[in-house]
């Protein structure tokens, strides 16, 4: 079935406070979410909500989430629990002439649905390969895979990208005509994340040179 170039907006995924910032772009969701370290991923434990921050990966069309078989998340997951996930990159702070109008510039996406347990073996390792080469790409074939206990001790979900919007934020502050001459100042201090030299470990010394691609590390769309 061909993939449609934006999402279907539904009432989960309508963007009602600032609809201009929104999107349902497919390509762009798909950017974000590649550039983006971790994802928070929301749900209700009975009456109580939560949000973990959790490492994830994109593969295609859909985002794979992994954990210990004992976790609370894992087991409420495999019963069928519709999860929110999300991801939000901060580009920069916007500081206004007024106090009411700071604000941050942001990417951000919101990803609703019900996650599937990906249970074949083949299609498990592919899955906990693309998390590690999320945080690296190439780090999966430069380590060792997870072995048939650790395989075990894992169980790894994947939730289908069917529901989701982007919302963001760019340029400087939204000011108030009378407060232009106010003697403030106003303007984007723009954040950007950068990668500092790699550290060996210190308490095993390590048998092979430091990986090039954690030498030059930057995440994706990061200039």
């Amino acid at each position: 079935m061909e993939t449609r170039a934006t999402f279907p907006v539904t009432p989960e995924t309508k963007v009602r406070r600032r609809p201009d910032r929104a999107s349902y772009d497919r390509t762009l969701a798909h950017a974000i979410l590649d550039e983006a370290l971790y994802a928070s991923v929301g749900f209700n434990a009975g009456d109580t909500p939560c949000v973990i921050p959790m490492a994830f990966a994109r593969l295609g069309e859909r985002l794979v989430l992994h954990g210990a078989t004992t976790s609370r998340l894992q087991a409420m997951l495999a019963g069928g629990a519709r999860i929110c996930v999300t991801v939000t990159l901060v580009d920069g702070v916007v500081l206004s002439r007024s106090a009411m109008h700071h604000s941050l510039n942001y990417r951000s996406v919101v990803v609703f649905g019900r996650p599937e347990e990906l249970e074949d073996e083949t299609e498990k390792r592919a899955a906990l390969a693309a998390i590690v080469d999320h945080v690296l790409p190439g780090r999966s074939a430069e380590t060792r895979p997870p072995n048939e206990l650790e395989l075990r001790a894992t169980r790894v979900f994947a939730l289908p990208l069917e529901e989701a919007s982007v919302k963001q934020r760019s340029g400087g502050p939204l000011e108030d005509e009378d407060d232009l001459e106010l003697p403030y100042w106003g303007g984007v201090i723009p954040l950007s994340l950068a990668a500092g030299a790699p550290i060996d470990d210190a308490l095993h010394a390590p048998r092979a040179a430091v990986p090039v691609g954690a030498v030059r590390y930057v995440r994706r769309g990061v200039k």
